[in-house]
């Protein structure tokens, strides 16, 4: 093939190659168990992939309404009155995306202009910077500090200006397994009263909250709902992620700018899945039970792992379990997990490609969204060092 006659000038020149994929193509390439790309190694129930072909069967092959079927959108905007007390219409407040990651590009596309200022929290989830500064927006870090990885409000408090037109908040958060606590939206709500700041809020661990402490989405509060654009995953709490498939909900004015970029860079979602997704929602328990099913994995995981030379650090939420190891080798973060992953057969990720500046803790990250030989066989090699 012939080279492009002129160079091009590259939009994200600091930008590689996701450490997710990198992380997993070497655990395939050493036949290592995949502990650090965070999906199931399980399947979601049968009752879930007969109502899709059930709905393949029924002739339902076409396009979708653009913001997504009527039946799921209604079953969504149901669970979050029922869950957040906030009631979102159906017809105009709530889409369906191609996953969370499209959901929350989506969003900044819609409303960061160029100038605009985003305030994130560090370390922060790989796609949130590359879609600010594709926008042309300016990037505004918080800093989130082991081992706690709580919010600093007054340095957030110091980072707010002008010039600020969005906070994107992430709980519970990946990849510390923190959630933020009615105190958090408090602050939050404090800060932003008066403002034209919009929250976008990443919500998609909404069901996997352990030791029975509440999710604070930010449709609990009215004060944060008015100006937040809501995400979350139906990949992330049916163990389907393959599918992406995920939903927005957010207030009329902020949802007609969303789906005016939606509709050119998505347009729909695959429409038989989106039927099958409104059926299965029917019993709420699917989703309901979920905090209890990955508890059990994140205490399997814990206990196994108690007598290691593995310092665990607390999981509060999602299925990811941090980890310091400078106790068993003095390499930086990502020196350890590629040796982790060719010597000891475990495969993780280095919480350093989480910072901008590559702030390196010595901490790592498991997944623990895996069934329990997975789990077992595992741990018994990291107990092992």
């Amino acid at each position: 093939m012939p080279n492009f006659p002129a160079p091009v000038e590259s939009r994200l020149p600091a930008v590689g190659t996701t450490i997710f994929t990198v992380m997993s193509a070497l655990a395939g390439a050493c036949g290592a168990i995949n502990l650090s790309q965070g999906y199931p190694d399980f399947d979601a129930e049968d009752e879930l992939f007969e109502r899709v072909a059930h709905w393949m069967r029924a002739g339902a092959n076409q396009y979708a309404p653009m913001a997504g079927v009527a039946a799921l959108r209604g079953a969504i905007s149901d669970k979050l009155a029922t869950l957040y007390g906030t009631r979102y219409d159906a017809e105009r407040e709530i889409t369906v995306t191609a996953g969370a990651t499209q959901a929350l590009f989506t969003a900044i596309a819609a409303l960061v202009w160029p100038g605009d200022e985003v305030v994130v929290f560090e370390p922060v989830y790989d796609s949130y910077v590359p879609a600010i500064q594709l926008q042309g927006g300016i990037v505004r870090r918080a800093r989130l500090r082991a081992p706690d990885y709580r919010p600093d409000w007054e340095e957030v408090a110091a980072l707010l200006g002008p010039r600020t037109r969005m906070i994107i908040v992430n709980t519970p958060h990946n990849p510390t397994a923190t959630i933020w606590t009615a105190e958090d939206m408090a602050a939050l709500a404090r800060l932003t009263d008066g403002t034209g700041i919009v929250v976008l809020a990443d919500e998609v661990y909404e069901h996997i909250v352990f030791d029975g402490v509440r999710h604070e989405s930010m449709a609990r509060r009215p004060a944060l709902a008015e100006r937040s654009v809501v995400v979350s995953s139906f990949g992330k709490t049916y163990h389907v992620t393959g599918w992406k498939v995920g939903f927005v909900a957010a207030p009329r004015q902020l949802m007609d700018e969303f789906r005016k970029v939606h509709q050119f860079n998505v347009f729909t979602v695959n429409t038989p899945v989106q039927l099958a997704l409104a059926d299965y929602m029917a019993d709420a328990g699917r989703y309901l039970g979920l905090a209890a099913f990955y508890q059990a994995k994140r205490d399997r995981f814990r206990a196994a792992l108690a007598e290691s030379r593995f310092e665990l650090l607390p999981s509060r939420g999602t299925y990811f379990q941090l980890a310091r190891y400078r106790a068993i080798r003095e390499l930086p973060d990502r020196a350890f997990v590629e040796w982790l992953t060719r010597e000891v057969g475990v495969a993780a990720i280095p919480v350093s490609a989480f910072f901008d500046d590559g702030r390196d803790e010595q901490v790592i990250r498991f997944c623990f969204a895996k069934s329990e030989a997975t789990l077992d066989e595992a741990c018994a090699r990291l107990r092992a060092l």
